[in-house]
């Protein structure tokens, strides 16, 4: 099937195009161009975008679930997770799971390998656990963090057949940096977090590398005059992308701005959604731990902590735009392009370009979500008032 996209303003990376015009031949861009399309392109179907944005997919690398589902709930509950996050424009997802015991995570990336090996829109599993710091394990269950073992990655390795995109260590513990190691050679992107580590063990991790920070500013050290710790680390490395949570509560409006404007470029906005992401207020699991949701904010039962977020990442687009003052092309560029080069696929994904997936959001003047498309076909479509 082919599609020829008329008359939208094209925002990406490389910036504004009005008066664009896209056409996309099964699951990829073939060409673009602005003003009329060439008179002997014969799409199967034409879409008119009216003037609005356009705009590649979303890609997510770090949520949990939404929809009132968990990613570490079982193939049903990830496949209603994930339509409720495509419905908000995220085409692509990395699937996140917290600590849990080690026979449910290989169990958890089993599904996940034969589910990415059926949907290429999934893109493989994040281990967020166990390999964290206990003293910054914010909604992961203390019981389950450990120590990194080469036999017990090992496990976890072959249980996710190849689809391992990312894992999340703290490096100062016991073994973190050789795990590092046997991770980067196994193609897997290691992120630092959770995690009670000094700027210059940080460094280090990021020197064999480690490329990823996760969630920023979220459990782990803050900067300090005398103590830079992790962050400063990841702003000061071109090599590593800062993964921002950018929903005006896990991080401030005016903290967020700092972020892009210390790591230029290298900012990726992440939901690290639960499950009640496009939910409602109530009670939810995350993995053996009990969420309470109130007023969108979640938070460990019976305590302050926060627990992921409720967060899509259209909402963290307007926050980005409206609340942040980010430039819109920048903002585009921290949901699509930054992440697909975190995972190194930033050839073939993140663009509205010949080459590029053909995945692609509609937004209204308001940058909400009219429609969406991946891999070439409709995901989704806001009703019409």
């Amino acid at each position: 099937m082919s599609i020829l996209f008329e008359h939208a303003r094209k925002l990406d990376a490389r910036g504004q195009v009005d008066d664009f015009w896209m056409l996309v031949d099964g699951d990829a861009i073939v060409s673009t161009g602005s003003g009329h399309a060439p008179s002997d392109i014969r799409p199967t179907t034409r879409v008119d975008v009216s003037g609005g944005w356009l705009v590649p997919g979303f890609i997510d690398l770090h949520g949990h679930g939404g929809g009132g589902h968990s990613y570490d709930d079982g193939v049903g509950a990830i496949g209603a997770a994930l339509a409720t996050h495509r419905a908000h424009g995220t085409t692509r997802s990395v699937l996140s799971l917290v600590a849990n015991p080690l026979t449910s995570l290989r169990t958890s990336l089993t599904e996940i390998a034969d589910i990415a090996e059926a949907d290429p829109l999934v893109l493989g599993a994040h281990l967020e656990g166990p390999f964290l710091a206990k003293g910054r394990s914010g909604a992961h269950n203390p019981e389950y963090l450990r120590s990194p073992s080469p036999y017990e990655m090992e496990e976890l390795l072959q249980s996710a057949r190849g689809t391992l995109r990312q894992i999340t260590v703290a490096p100062e513990l016991p073994g973190a940096l050789e795990m590092i190691d046997v991770l980067v050679e196994a193609g897997v992107a290691v992120a630092v977090g959770h995690t009670e580590a000094t700027f210059e063990q940080a460094k280090e991790a990021f020197d064999r590398g480690a490329r990823v920070l996760t969630h920023a500013f979220n459990a782990m050290p803050g900067i300090h005059h005398r103590a830079p710790g992790p962050v400063v680390a990841a702003f000061d490395d071109d090599r590593v992308t800062v993964e921002l949570v950018l929903d005006g509560i896990h991080v401030h409006p005016e903290v967020a701005a700092m972020a892009f404007s210390s790591a230029p470029g290298r900012v990726a906005l992440v939901t690290d959604a639960m499950a009640a992401a496009g939910s409602h207020d109530g009670d939810y699991s995350l993995g053996s731990l009990t969420v309470t949701v109130r007023g969108g904010i979640a938070t460990l039962r019976g305590t302050p902590t926060i627990a992921g977020s409720t967060l899509t990442q259209d909402a963290a687009l307007r926050v980005a735009i409206e609340r942040t003052h980010i430039e819109p092309r920048l903002a585009v560029e921290a949901l699509t392009h930054t992440p697909a080069r975190a995972l190194g696929l930033g050839d073939r994904h993140g663009l509205l370009a010949p080459g590029y997936a053909a995945d692609a959001v509609a937004l209204d003047h308001d940058w909400r979500v009219v429609h969406v498309w991946a891999a070439g076909r409709p995901v989704f479509a806001a009703p019409r008032d």
